[in-house]
């Protein structure tokens, strides 16, 4: 296959986040998985994905942490990234006050992580989505696979994250944002921000959909993925 595209999971997720995704795309591209457990920063973590990824040219997908990571690898090496999907994600730098609520979970996940994912899953996903297996039960599963440490380690390189904003004039690549109406993490005025900084950039808004919109609308999100890929460049 001629097109490649490299997936890069949020917050305490892993592959099982785009467990619907992969087939999907699978009919279009080979897939890869990018590994963000490891590293102490965003620029590590950037750095790491790309010495490991298998092409030299791929089409990159960042959602959340992932578009973080995203917007470094614009950064350090932006001549290998041929496409470029952000999904419910940001730009902007963390709040203090977002830094604080994070410094609150991370004490928290030292005795109880099981408890700091039920607090967080009513802003990961829609109210009438969260309870279904294939989203709660997901969000744990991947939760209690990765563990407290790999949450302090990310919630760290999040919080000390840089303002991506400067960035988004300089992104040349056919760009594609997809936002979960309902997102109360990255609400979607954030993504449109992200939409109106970058020349070739389209903006796709889920109804019924909050933070980990591969998990609340599978279906749309696998509809919006294959039909924009197809465009892209090799």
């Amino acid at each position: 296959m001629s097109q490649h595209i490299l997936l890069l999971p949020g917050l305490l997720n892993n592959a099982e986040l785009f467990a619907a995704q992969i087939p999907a795309l699978s009919a279009v591209a080979s897939v890869e998985v990018g590994d963000l457990t490891n590293d102490d920063t965003i620029g590590e973590m950037a750095t790491s994905v790309l010495d490991t990824a298998p092409a030299n040219r791929f089409v990159l997908l960042g959602l959340s942490l992932g578009g973080y990571v995203a917007f470094e690898i614009m950064r350090q090496a932006p001549e290998r990234v041929t496409g470029l999907v952000l999904m419910d994600t940001t730009a902007r730098p963390d709040t203090a006050e977002a830094s604080a609520a994070r410094e609150t979970l991370i004490e928290l996940a030292k005795t109880d992580l099981n408890a700091v994912t039920e607090k967080l899953l009513p802003r990961l996903s829609h109210p009438d989505k969260m309870s279904l297996p294939n989203v709660r039960g997901v969000i744990h599963s991947m939760a209690e696979s990765l563990g407290e440490e790999v949450f302090e380690r990310q919630q760290r390189a999040i919080m000390a994250r840089p303002d991506s904003r400067p960035i988004l004039k300089r992104i040349t690549c056919r760009t594609l944002v997809i936002c979960g109406e309902n997102d109360l993490v990255t609400p979607p005025a954030l993504s449109a921000e992200i939409s109106d900084g970058i020349k070739n950039a389209k903006l796709e808004v889920i109804h019924q959909c909050g933070h980990l919109s591969t998990l609340d609308q599978p279906e749309e999100v696998n509809r919006l993925l294959v039909e924009w890929i197809k465009d892209v460049p090799c």
